[in-house]
Parts: structure tokens; C-alpha cells; sequence
């Protein structure tokens, strides 16, 4: 059976599994946030940093993934580990509105906002002192933010904030004499 994934965050540039196609999408009803804190990947519990989740409400423009034929059990048993880690995240099937007209159902990942690590009442610029920050087992949360931004705007998608933040947060690292 076919499997589409829908990439809103480190899934464009890192997808971590064979792709097959890569279309355009756009998800209603949700949209793209820093809203789940991170104790693992780009932070610790100790200085937690902030990934991306979808979170209730607006939409949210990325691209569909579709799984090589023949990777689908594998894809969605790696895909359940990498996102599943803190169990912020719903894993739902989804219908994703592709570029070129067709609605698939996709694997997506939403925040369940009754999660201890969900954070989705922070300001933009509480956001941004966080992400210049923390680091964790997968980097600096800088990074994360850097590389999302980059392929958004590289997949000509405008994300106001996504690019608010990439600015201030290489603003916060440069006064700190860091990156």
C-alpha cells in the first residue's frame, strides 16, 4: 500500500528513508510551530530547546513524501521511532492537498497540546533566546531552525515566522560572539 509523509520540519531535509516522490502539499486545519519542547534532540532536560510540531489551526504549506515501493513497513517503523520519542506527538493519517491537485492521505505528526512538553503559547522572541541556546543530542537547536528555514525558502515557501525567528536567532548568536 502506498505511503505518503507529510514534511513540515527536519522531514524536508532529512527525511531519513527512501523517497519515491516529493510533491508540494499543503495541510488545512493546522500549522507549522515551535511549540513542543525538546529534551532530547536539540536540548536537555536540564536546558530544553524547541522543535517544530503542528499545532491546531491556520495551514501549513510543505512538501508530501511518498515512500519507495517496498519501504512502507520500514518507513513508517523508523518514522514511528524518530517522532514518537517524547510521545508529544499524535501519529494520524492525514488529507494532505498536493500541488498538482490530487489529496492524499499522509502520515503526519501532530502535538497533542495536553503533553507536558507542549509550548505553544511562547512569544517569537521567547522562541528565539531558547532556539540560540540549547543543544542537544542532535546539535545545536540553531541548526534545526536554520535548516528548516533554508529548504522552506529553497521550496519557495514563506513561512513569516520561521524566517522572523532564522533572523533573530543569528542576531542573539552573533552579539554572543557565537555562531
Amino acid at each position: 500500500m502506498t505511503l505518503w509523509v507529510f514534511a513540515y520540519g527536519s522531514l524536508l531535509w532529512n527525511p531519513g528513508f527512501a523517497v519515491a516522490e516529493r510533491v508540494r502539499a499543503c495541510l488545512p486545519g493546522w500549522r507549522r510551530g515551535f511549540c513542543m519542547r525538546s529534551i532530547h534532540y536539540r536540548g536537555t532536560p536540564a536546558r530544553p530547546g524547541l522543535v517544530l510540531g503542528l499545532d491546531q489551526g491556520g495551514e501549513c504549506d510543505g512538501i508530501a513524501l511518498r515512500a519507495a515501493p517496498g519501504t512502507e513497513a520500514a518507513t513508517r517503523a523508523y518514522l514511528h521511532d524518530r517522532e514518537m520519542i517524547g510521545s508529544a506527538y499524535r501519529e494520524c493519517e492525514m488529507p494532505v492537498d498536493l500541488a498538482d491537485g490530487r489529496q492524499v492521505a499522509a502520515l503526519t505528526y501532530v502535538l497533542d497540546r495536553v503533553h507536558p512538553l507542549y509550548c505553544g503559547a511562547l512569544s517569537l522572541p521567547e522562541q528565539a533566546q531558547i532556539i540560540a541556546a540549547a543543544c542537544g543530542d542532535r546539535g545545536p537547536n540553531r541548526d534545526y531552525l536554520w535548516n528548516t528555514a533554508a529548504h522552506l525558502a529553497d521550496l519557495g515557501i514563506h513561512d513569516p515566522d520561521m524566517v522572523w525567528l532564522a533572523e533573530h536567532v543569528r542576531g542573539i548568536c552573533t552579539a554572543s560572539g557565537g555562531k
